[in-house]
């Protein structure tokens, strides 16, 4: 409306200022020899006035923040908790209206343990004396470090480096690498060929094998950068090639289900009922002959062996090579296997034994 309204006495002023113009040349036309009137310009359109409140306003709009969680107090998780109250605070600085309201709301977290009894000394001492004890956030950060951090962390990190508990063992490369950044930041360690040495004495030795027998584009051992990249590229394919081994070792017994699922059918082979080998009987002795003293071996010479056939099906006339009763053995059923071992124990039962020597009871010349 007061857009409209500016606008409106822009036009009035415009139609008043051509209405004089138009009367100074009506006259001129009806009296030519009037002296002419100095043409006045007429009055500047003034400029609408700009209403602030007509701008149209942005209003920003900020991520969904979550809140830091619930502290009781635990030293190895102080740093955690005041990293996530100072990250809060920075994205949402609007929230708070002085510092001291960053400290209260920050006190809301400590809940429980040594974190509640340290809250309610704090009130307790603003209770006696009128005043709060902490005025700045400076301040709470140096009372939060010394009451809630890690004594010794410096000498923590560096026995830890110094021993064997920081290896890599079963971990991914990302997580030791983790571990092993936070450990060298609170140990001061800064020197590169040191972080290399203590990075490189931890990784799996297959690893820190691969790296280090690399046959072109050695890295160098100043380079700590180099040697994470590579140890994580290197164990992303150890990683890969596992899953990808795993597949395929349990893609055969999947198509072996599928297989047994439906077997095929298989073809019965009855094998003929066992029969006794023929037993030719004994020949007698022969007489020794005179002429050839302490011929031991000669009733075994003369010893007539037992007749050849087939063992599958004890035909006489034709060997195992040649039985027409032809089987698969890997079609048998194990009914027919216990049934074919039987048999071969059988026949191995009646083959007659061989006698050594000579009968009892025959004298020799």
């Amino acid at each position: 409306m007061e857009r409209q309204h500016a606008s409106k006495n822009n036009i009035n002023t415009a139609l008043a200022a051509l209405t004089v113009q138009l009367q100074q040349l009506t006259q001129l036309v009806a009296n030519p020899f009037l002296p002419a009137v100095p043409n006045t310009p007429p009055p500047p359109i003034p400029s609408p006035p700009v209403s602030l409140s007509s701008a149209p306003t942005v209003r920003r709009t900020h991520p969904k923040l979550s809140c830091p969680p619930d502290f009781n107090g635990e030293r190895y998780n102080g740093r955690t908790f005041f990293n996530s109250c100072s990250l809060y605070i920075r994205l949402a600085p609007e929230q708070f209206q002085d510092k001291q309201e960053r400290i209260l709301w920050a006190l809301t977290f400590f809940k429980g343990g040594r974190a509640a009894k340290w809250s309610e000394n704090i009130f307790r001492q603003e209770a006696d004396t009128g005043i709060f004890p902490i005025q700045t956030w400076g301040e709470f950060e140096r009372q939060f470090r010394l009451h809630f951090f890690p004594v010794n962390a410096e000498a923590d990190a560096i026995n830890t480096l110094e021993g064997t508990s920081y290896h890599q063992g079963n971990p991914t490369v990302d997580d030791y690498l983790d571990s092993f950044k936070a450990l060298v930041s609170d140990a001061g360690y800064i020197d590169p060929w040191t972080l290399v040495v203590k990075f490189r004495r931890g990784l799996q030795l297959g690893i820190q094998n691969q790296i280090t027998i690399m046959p072109y584009g050695r890295l160098a051992d100043t380079d700590s950068d180099a040697w994470y990249t590579a140890a994580r590229r290197i164990d992303q394919a150890c990683l890969a090639n596992e899953a990808f081994q795993s597949v395929s070792r349990s893609t055969p017994s999947v198509l072996l289900k599928t297989v047994s699922a439906q077997p095929p059918p298989l073809s019965v082979v009855r094998l003929p009922p066992a029969l006794p080998l023929p037993v030719a009987p004994k020949p007698p002795p022969p007489t020794p002959s005179m002429g050839v003293p302490m011929d031991v071996d000669a009733t075994r010479k003369t010893r007539s062996l037992p007749p050849r056939g087939c063992y599958r099906c004890r035909d006489m006339n034709h060997v195992v090579r040649d039985c027409p009763h032809r089987m698969d053995v890997r079609q048998l059923t194990t009914e027919q296997w216990e049934e074919l071992i039987k048999d071969l124990l059988a026949l191995k039962d009646a083959v007659p034994v061989e006698e050594s020597g000579p009968p009892e009871g025959e004298d020799f010349a």
